[in-house]
């Protein structure tokens, strides 16, 4: 269910972002000056902590700033418009969703209440502006989402597995329309940090060198130059290692037991190479679908291997036993820092490559009964 609460994040925190028609005017920096402020107030909570969060400096932990009869200042330093977070600390956890801004050069204002940060209004720049303009075209979707996403978790609750495939097909439906969008929002703003945003959180997860080539080509170079522009040409070099058609790159891990098992080892055979981990619950969800496609097929020349972003090697094992998952497992133990999950160009989990038996790549992403179908193609 990856794929969905992608997909669900993007969409429900975009579309958090306020409008600016009642904030205070916007005040550039002076040329050359590449310090901004970020100052506003809270109203209905007078004293505690708001944070602020780059995401583009990926630091430990947000700064923070304590309320002055609900006022607040930060001060920093943005050469390029950068994407930040903005919340009351101590609520950023889901009840409660945070504001999103761009920090750009000059004096950027917002105003939030206490129960409902991320309707809060900012007052930006160029780029907060042309957030706040693709955030409209999404409007059409916001209702569809929301109901997919109740559905979803109903579903789950329930334990209801048919219902949950078929609202994932439904939601991938609803993700091509938000590709939509965000593939017309790129072509008329290449110039727009915003569009190169959108093509990281778009595309980060199964990137199709197909699509997304054409739309960075199309970037202007200073998007391309950026942090993020950097971000997506790692994503599409990665794709392009990983395409269908392409030979799987090689790589050697170590299984539960300590031995080391290469990809190359499994020539000759149709194998899945299955990215997952144990604390990851649509990853859980999924396997025993993965467990039932094994069963089916293994004895027509299917194998599985596993490979896990697990930090932790006792949870790890103890997943691979409740989840019966009887095929080889290998992890290096680096969770997100995995150096296999990096040569795969992998964002997101679950996510699996589907090889031939000479080891080129027919298909990825394959979730639920799809892998099942797929294989009916190819072993039957």
């Amino acid at each position: 269910m990856h794929k969905l609460m992608v997909s669900a994040v993007l969409l429900a925190a975009l579309a958090s972002c306020g409008n600016n028609k009642n904030a205070d005017k916007f005040t550039k920096a002076p040329a050359g000056d590449s310090s901004y402020i970020v100052k506003g107030k809270i109203t209905g909570l007078d004293s505690g902590w708001v944070f602020l969060y780059n995401v583009q400096k990926q630091a430990e932990k947000p700064d923070s700033v304590k309320l002055d009869k609900g006022n607040f200042e930060f001060k920093g330093f943005a050469a390029e418009p950068q994407f930040a977070v903005f919340g009351i600390l101590g609520r950023e956890d889901g009840r409660q969703s945070p504001l999103y801004v761009f920090l750009e050069p000059g004096t950027i204002t917002i105003q939030a209440s206490v129960d409902s940060v991320g309707k809060g209004k900012v007052n930006g720049g160029t780029s907060q502006q042309e957030l706040e303009k693709f955030v409209a075209s999404l409007k059409p979707l916001e209702e569809k989402q929301k109901k997919l996403m109740a559905d979803y978790q109903q579903a789950v609750a329930t334990g209801n597995a048919e219902k949950v495939g078929e609202i994932q097909k439904n939601y991938e439906a609803l993700g091509e329309e938000n590709k939509a969008l965000v593939v017309k929002f790129v072509k008329e703003n290449p110039a727009s940090y915003v569009s190169v945003l959108q093509l990281a959180q778009t595309f980060a997860y199964d990137a199709d060198p197909k699509e997304l080539e054409p739309l960075y080509t199309g970037l202007d170079e200073k998007i391309k130059n950026s942090h993020l522009g950097k971000q997506v040409k790692e994503v599409l070099e990665s794709a392009k290692k990983t395409a269908i058609g392409g030979i799987a790159p090689e790589f050697t891990l170590t299984d539960v037991s300590g031995k080391q098992i290469s990809l190359s080892s499994f020539k000759g055979k149709y194998t899945l190479i299955d990215f997952w981990a144990s604390w990851c619950r649509p990853c859980r969800q999924e396997n025993p679908l993965v467990v039932k496609a094994y069963n089916m097929y293994k004895a027509k020349g299917f194998e599985i291997l596993g490979v896990s972003l697990d930090e932790k090697k006792e949870s790890w094992q103890k997943a691979v036993k409740d989840d019966k998952l009887a095929w080889a497992q290998v992890s290096d133990l680096k969770g997100w820092q995995s150096d296999v999950a990096a040569l795969y160009g992998v964002k997101g989990i679950p996510m699996n490559f589907l090889l031939d038996k000479e080891g080129k790549i027919i298909a990825k992403s394959l979730r639920g009964e799809d892998l099942i179908k797929k294989l009916g193609e190819v072993l039957n």
